[in-house]
């Protein structure tokens, strides 16, 4: 989806869209329309649109009323990104080629029509590579939003959101690509084609690397597959500081759950399981487009979790690159041992004084949460209260769990250093232990639990049904309050 700006006098596309605030419909609309949204109950809630047709000087126009909420509301700007999302939403089909969205009337503020721009541009992401026999009228026609007199200074926000735009555009490709596609060699290579030109150093390490390092707890994660392993490394130097921070992913391309398998319904939805490389990746990238003043690493540890004559079993002890063993008790938590070996090994090789990682890490989140939230963990308050502030910015929000000594000897081992699961209840916060003893003294970090929301069954105020490039607003707003603010 292309965003353009224009004045009143360019020529307008036929679908023309007026932006209308909550119980005031403009006189100007003409009695017939306004009698006519009246009737179909439209008031000008967000995300509520009105379809109707208007002789106007210029021919006749297809016009879209779209509510706004009332001004001074809490939640304004997602409100406006509803508006421009839900329009998005019902002519994406329709065979029109573009919609122009007349802001001259609205009364909106340069940040309030750009929140409207992005809603439309993130709604209107659809990803149809694999669909080969779609009829007319299920193709995607609208390919461009048109701003007409948009506020002084939108043209100006919008390149940030653009590049926020695709940032999320990114992580949606990469958790919607199916696992004979995308995996750890794959991933690696579309993120190098995607950054070259951007700035952002790229570092890989291959199969033999991590063997090398004494990565043995991820790397036992790919024993059983014919895919190896990498762990990808990506630095954007927008500002020199004394300590970079660290935004570290989980990377599993496919979770069959090894000899511990999973059940055969919904194991198709695992390819989804490196959602946390995902949004590691598109946040890098939002930063790098935007030229964000931050000194930020994002690292990603890249594996298949597979079941074949090699795979790790049951009862198996592995050694860590920190050094500690870990006794597996179940292959299906193997997310855990990936992240692991990779925050020991950003930490010795960067330094960071902040790591927030992030990951599609357990079942027991979903059943926490639900779909709303994705849970937090946190050793610093301060750092989990940056955080609760850029979720509830930027709508990728966070709800905070407890860690603790009662939680943490759940995964004492009885003959190794610990073991990757605790019992049934407390499953989120067990794995959350279990990382926090990978985290070395002095460093803040968090651990974001994904699994809820990285994927949705059903289309959102800003996503069609699929992949929702969860967490990389969250990163992106982080940065922009906490490291450049």
């Amino acid at each position: 989806m292309t965003i353009r700006f224009a004045s009143s006098t360019d020529p307008r596309p036929r679908l023309v869209a007026r932006l209308i605030v909550e119980g005031s419909l403009p006189a100007d609309l003409g009695d017939t329309v306004r009698e006519a949204a009246t009737a179909s109950r439209f008031s000008g809630k967000p995300g509520q649109v009105f379809e109707s047709f208007a002789a106007l000087p210029n021919g006749l126009t297809r016009l879209a009323l779209a509510g706004i909420g009332k001004p001074g509301a809490p939640d304004r700007l997602a409100a406006l990104e509803r508006a421009g999302g839900a329009l998005v939403a019902r002519f994406l089909t329709s065979g029109e080629t573009a919609l122009a969205i007349d802001f001259a009337e609205s009364g909106l503020t340069a940040d309030e029509a750009a929140a409207v721009l992005l809603g439309a541009r993130l709604r209107g992401w659809r990803y149809d590579v694999y669909k080969t026999r779609q009829s007319a009228d299920q193709q995607v026609s609208l390919h461009a939003v048109i701003a007409i007199d948009a506020p002084e200074g939108t043209q100006s926000l919008w390149q940030t959101e653009a590049a926020l735009a695709e940032g999320i555009e990114f992580t949606r490709e990469l958790v919607t690509e199916p696992a004979n596609v995308l995996y750890p060699a794959s991933f690696v290579d579309r993120c190098r084609a995607r950054f070259a030109g951007t700035g952002i150093d790229v570092v890989v390490l291959t199969g033999d690397d991590l063997a090398a390092l004494g990565m043995g707890a991820l790397l036992g994660v790919a024993q059983g597959s014919v895919r190896e392993a990498r762990v990808l490394a990506l630095r954007w130097k927008g500002r020199a500081g004394a300590r970079p921070t660290a935004f570290v992913g989980k990377g599993v391309t496919f979770d069959s759950g090894g000899i511990s398998i999973k059940p055969a319904g919904g194991m198709e939805d695992m390819k989804w399981d490196m959602g946390g490389a995902g949004a590691v990746a598109g946040a890098l990238l939002t930063l790098a487009l935007r030229k964000a003043e931050a000194d930020v690493i994002g690292v990603v540890g890249l594996v298949e979790n597979m079941p074949d004559g090699n795979a790790q079993r049951p009862g198996d002890v592995v050694t860590s690159l920190s050094g500690q063993t870990i006794e597996v008790i179940n292959t299906d938590a193997e997310g855990r041992l990936v992240l692991c070996d990779v925050l020991t090994w950003v930490q010795r090789t960067y330094a960071p004084g902040t790591i927030i990682d992030l990951a599609t890490l357990t079942g027991a989140i979903i059943v926490s949460l639900g779909h709303e939230y994705a849970g937090m963990f946190a050793n610093d308050d301060l750092l989990a209260s940056q955080l609760d502030a850029a979720g509830k910015a930027s709508g990728d929000k966070l709800w905070r769990f407890p860690l603790g000594a009662a939680y943490d000897k759940l995964i004492d081992s009885a003959i190794a250093d610990m073991k990757n699961v605790g019992p049934r209840y407390g499953g989120s916060i067990t794995a959350a232990q279990f990382l926090q003893r990978f985290i070395d003294d002095g460093v803040a970090w968090a651990h974001l639990d994904i699994a809820g929301t990285v994927w949705a069954d059903k289309p959102g105020t800003t996503h069609d049904k699929g992949a929702t490039g969860f967490g990389v607003r969250l990163l992106d707003r982080y940065v922009r309050d906490v490291l450049e603010g």
